[in-house]
């Protein structure tokens, strides 16, 4: 098997680089924390000097990083995956950004002749933990076929969605889906919760029907049990809204409710909630009725 790269070793780059290894690839790990390099490495992974030495070492390189201007410097800029990079590698970028951003990426990898492609992913740390990740993919249907054995290592849907920037594109909308579940339900469990009645019994009697869904079973009981560990921050998912919300505008489309919920998240993250999970948007909701959603004192 060809050496792979793996750039971004945090909460979501870390399991997925792991499902790399136990699927029997050879991993060569950067990242700017060393601690964080340190368990990558004796999880198995080689240690890359910089992000150029990762591009010259390996002839596919994924990126797993927090928005579009961290990407841009770890693959452009002066010591950037790029400069270490031979012609007909491939860069996949896993990271949520900017659609525009990554066309950007793209044209300066082309101009070098090496492939990128944006390849974002839904299903948070637990997901990528086991391998089970929704990858939306942006690319031609020649680096698609490159990259796909790869990327079904760390997830169980893989699909093209259309050129470089449609992957993020199809992300964008799976994060205005999710945003607006999770203040919905939010507000549902309040209300339920006013009124008396046991949140958990609610959810419960609400999953098998037309208001089911993947959000309430994954966010609603942790929230009842107030649980806000981050599986993903508030401060990414409010930063992917910002992007839904910039790709609108240069789109002239109107997205009404992604914009209330996206001035939610920044009112949480001005309270010092940004690094919650982002079930935690539900508190949002609480607070403007002084209501707790969480099971009643026996």
């Amino acid at each position: 098997m060809a050496t792979l790269g793996f750039v971004g070793l945090g909460i979501m780059g870390r399991p997925m680089l792991n499902n790399l290894l136990k699927a029997g690839h050879a991993v060569v790990a950067y990242g700017r924390t060393p601690a964080k390099l340190d368990a990558c490495v004796k999880d198995g992974a080689q240690r890359g000097a910089s992000n150029s030495d990762v591009g010259a070492r390996a002839s596919m390189v994924i990126t797993m990083l927090p928005d579009g201007p961290e990407v841009e410097e770890v693959v452009l800029g002066a010591d950037g995956i790029l400069a270490g990079a031979k012609a007909g590698s491939l860069i996949i970028d896993m990271s949520s950004i900017n659609p525009l951003v990554s066309q950007k990426i793209a044209r300066a990898c082309a101009a070098k002749g090496v492939d990128f492609i944006d390849a974002p992913v839904s299903g948070g740390e637990p997901k990528a933990i086991d391998g089970t990740l929704a990858i939306m993919v942006g690319a031609s249907e020649e680096a698609f076929a490159k990259a796909e054995p790869i990327l079904k290592c760390m997830g169980s849907s893989v699909t093209l969605t259309g050129p470089v920037g449609a992957g993020n594109t199809t992300k964008l909308a799976n994060q205005i889906m999710v945003a607006c579940n999770i203040a919905a339900m939010g507000e549902a469990l309040v209300l339920a919760t006013r009124c008396g009645l046991n949140p958990e019994v609610v959810v419960n009697a609400i999953k098998g029907g037309l208001a089911g869904s993947a959000v309430l079973n994954a966010k609603g009981p942790m929230l009842i049990a107030r649980n806000f560990k981050p599986g993903f921050k508030i401060n990414l998912h409010q930063k992917d809204l910002r992007n839904a919300l910039q790709t609108a505008e240069a789109n002239h489309v109107c997205l009404p409710i992604t914009a209330l919920v996206q001035q939610m998240l920044s009112s949480l993250i001005g309270t010092g909630k940004g690094d919650l999970d982002h079930s935690a948007i539900a508190t949002f909701v609480e607070g403007l009725s002084n209501v707790e959603v969480k099971v009643p004192a026996a």
